[in-house]
């Protein structure tokens, strides 16, 4: 579980909040979609989740013990660098001192990506990439998983592939996901709940509160369904 309560946020002691009084609670099994505009400040909401940032008031308390974090494609990748994906999970298998060196197979095979093992990082494609990332994630037997804007460069059949996949790993396995979403299709479709960001704060609700509070009153529609 995640408890915020009241918490606040700004960059510098004296300047504005960015964030302001967010209460929330992210129970086992949950699953999540943060939306909001452009510079509303769901990364940095992200980043007090992940604890990169602290809290300037309030308090925020992260009960899960293996938190994996799946971010953008081209967040943290050098496409020019010369590393293979099984080097790239190879790494990740050292930093957690699993000794099973077979587990890179098994988990490229689970996202669909066995025979590309050898394969430069920087040749696949944004669906490929995003798929050798969360089998990255799922090497530490995650019990939370964080997902920055996962459908970003990713084509369509790609994301028709990943979001039900996202959605297993909930339902059938129970693992907490959050992801930030700017594919409100996505989000309405998959989440059991979403986390409106607007104005420095935060507001809860289901995707159908969501469609008829903010869609709906936006466009006019509810084309999202």
């Amino acid at each position: 579980m995640i408890l915020l309560e009241h918490v606040y946020y700004a960059y510098e002691t004296g300047s504005p909040y960015l964030l302001r009084d967010l209460n929330l609670m992210i129970k086992n099994g949950d699953y999540i979609s943060i939306v909001g505009e452009n510079g509303s400040g769901k990364s940095t909401f992200v980043k007090l989740l992940l604890g990169l940032l602290k809290p300037v008031k309030g308090s925020l308390r992260n009960d899960f013990t293996r938190t994996a974090y799946v971010p953008q494609r081209f967040e943290s990748l050098n496409s020019q660098f010369p590393i293979t994906v099984r080097e790239v999970l190879n790494c990740y298998r050292k930093v957690l001192h699993i000794k099973d060196k077979d587990c890179i197979n098994h988990y490229l095979e689970l996202m669909g990506m066995k025979g590309y093992e050898e394969s430069l990082i920087g040749t696949l494609s944004g669906g490929q990439c995003q798929k050798v990332f969360i089998a990255r994630a799922l090497m530490g037997h995650p019990d939370l998983i964080i997902l920055d804007e996962p459908s970003t460069g990713i084509d369509v059949k790609s994301q028709s592939e990943l979001y039900p996949f996202l959605k297993s790993l909930n339902q059938e396995h129970g693992i907490t996901i959050i992801t930030v979403e700017h594919n409100l299709r996505a989000a309405i479709r998959n989440s059991k709940q979403m986390y409106h960001v607007a104005g420095g704060s935060g507001h809860l609700c289901s995707p159908e509160e969501y469609i008829r509070e903010y869609v709906s009153e936006n466009t006019g529609s509810e084309a999202y369904v």
